[in-house]
């Protein structure tokens, strides 16, 4: 009608007649989105937009899982359950990865060091059993050697006396067995090992 008014007797505008044009488009292809969304209503989605729903949903889930993790790093956990010992970072300091914050000391497995003399090295051996005994109490823990240190200690590396040789003792850790939970971290005690 607006085609025929402006063609004919020139009753409209050049822009009232652009006007209806362009409501005449949007509204032809707003029927036609309405079309779609009915056959789709009806029939179901295409295939090609499930698989591009689903491959949406997962790199949804994996920036998910990827922001928990990212997450999770700014969370400070110890590695096992323990005592802290020492803070070896004030609040305010740059922490850098795998670099220690506290010192812990681990309550899972308790052990005693000692130092053996080198006289006494090659009697020793892991898994030998031992025997713990603390000053306040009498009866002695049951207790095995579970680490032997590879290198010496207290005396320098190149002084080799052979008055000096004997002087060289190595680290001992004695796991105990500790079922009363008698021991103390730090608390001084005496082992005994049949050699």
């Amino acid at each position: 009608r607006y085609r025929n008014l402006y063609d004919n007797i020139e009753g409209i505008s050049a822009q009232q007649l652009d006007n209806a044009l362009h409501d005449m488009q949007a509204k032809a292809a707003a029927a036609e989105a309405a079309a779609h969304a009915l056959d789709k209503a009806v029939n179901g989605s295409r295939p090609e937009d499930i698989a591009a729903g689903e491959a949406e949903l997962q790199a949804a889930q994996e920036e998910l899982s990827r922001q928990e993790y990212v997450r999770s790093q700014y969370e400070l956990r110890a590695p096992a359950d323990g005592v802290i010992r020492s803070r070896l970072l004030q609040p305010g300091d740059m922490a850098a990865p795998s670099a220690p914050v506290f010192k812990l000391s681990l309550l899972n497995r308790k052990w005693v060091r000692a130092y053996v003399p080198e006289t006494d090295l090659g009697k020793l051996y892991e898994g030998q059993a031992a025997y713990i005994r603390i000053d306040s109490q009498e009866e002695m823990l049951s207790a095995q050697i579970g680490y032997i240190s590879a290198t010496a200690e207290f005396t320098p590396k190149n002084v080799q006396t052979e008055e000096l040789r004997t002087a060289l003792v190595y680290e001992v850790r004695i796991y105990v067995d500790d079922a009363d939970n008698v021991l103390r971290l730090g608390m001084p005690a005496t082992v005994k090992i049949n050699l």
